[in-house]
């Protein structure tokens, strides 16, 4: 039986989620400890990566280097929510996609009811994990929930999700959060071509890093930490863009609004109080619609 159980955890432990997602999920976990969820509010950010409290608060106390990327991650969740809330209530959207769903808690605490659907689309191995996760955890999934596993490197991500029962004659609202930095950029940019082409209407929410020559010397020192930490966990940075070069490339593709947000704005809209210390250079957040 020991043997057994062994075999099924060593199984589960492969078939996880990436550990910069696990990275993330413990920045948004400690944001509800350390500024008590005030910029993101997530009841489940422990319980479905099944993080322990108490080690997650004293690594991000012991790193308090990391506070900036902490914000950035709650901030990010913030903006895309919201801007998904305002696509349902405001410009009728009816499906909302979430790429690279991973350890995303939206689908335990759904607050549309039956005005959307929910797609998660990720590896299908780190679905069937997640699906056991929510099980083992007790959680209940809302029923818009609609899994769709898809191989990114194999797979046309739409024909995927129109076998799962994505409507091509709606309008549809795309969530992609921490993924591009890890993608080269022709699976980028082939992505944000295929939302570019739906004609009903869509709008995405992503974010993306600046390059590392845009930094000032004394930056650059905490993103080459960073860049090292994730390619030792063996997912380094493969892309960064300006956003010069971006949004034209973006209206390119379709997207005829593009709201793009440095790390200033970003400071102004949900932590003033620390504008003064905020750089000018860094993570950026873009809302883009067709």
């Amino acid at each position: 039986m020991d043997r057994r159980r062994n075999r099924e955890d060593k199984a589960l432990e492969l078939m996880s989620p990436s550990r910069t997602a696990f990275g993330a999920a413990a920045h948004r976990a400690a944001h509800q400890v350390l500024e008590e969820g005030r910029i993101f509010h997530d009841p489940l950010a422990f319980e479905l990566p099944d993080l322990n409290r108490d080690e997650v608060v004293e690594e991000a106390r012991a790193n308090p280097s990391r506070t900036g990327l902490r914000h950035f991650i709650a901030a990010r969740s913030r903006f895309s929510e919201d801007m998904m809330a305002e696509s349902i209530a405001k410009r009728g959207v009816t499906q909302i996609v979430i790429l690279g769903a991973g350890l995303d808690t939206l689908c335990c605490r759904w607050p549309f009811g039956a005005k959307a659907r929910l797609f998660e689309v990720d590896h299908p191995a780190t679905q069937a994990w997640k699906q056991q996760r929510l099980e083992t955890a007790g959680l209940q999934a809302d029923p818009a929930l609609v899994f769709v596993p898809v191989n990114f490197e194999a797979d046309a991500l739409i024909p995927k999700m129109v076998e799962r029962g994505f409507r091509l004659d709606q309008p549809a609202f795309f969530s992609w959060l921490g993924v591009t930095p890890y993608l080269k950029e022709e699976t980028t940019f082939a992505t944000l071509g295929q939302i570019g082409g739906l004609t009903a209407g869509a709008e995405v929410v992503f974010d993306y890093p600046e390059p590392r020559d845009a930094f000032p010397e004394a930056q650059r020192k905490l993103r080459d930490q960073l860049a090292a930490r994730v390619a030792a966990q063996g997912e380094p940075f493969l892309s960064a863009y300006t956003p010069q070069d971006l949004k034209p490339r973006l209206e390119s593709l379709g997207f005829r609004r593009v709201l793009d947000l440095g790390p200033r704005d970003i400071a102004a809209k949900f932590f003033p109080n620390a504008l003064d210390h905020t750089p000018e250079h860094g993570g950026h957040i873009l809302h883009a619609t067709l």
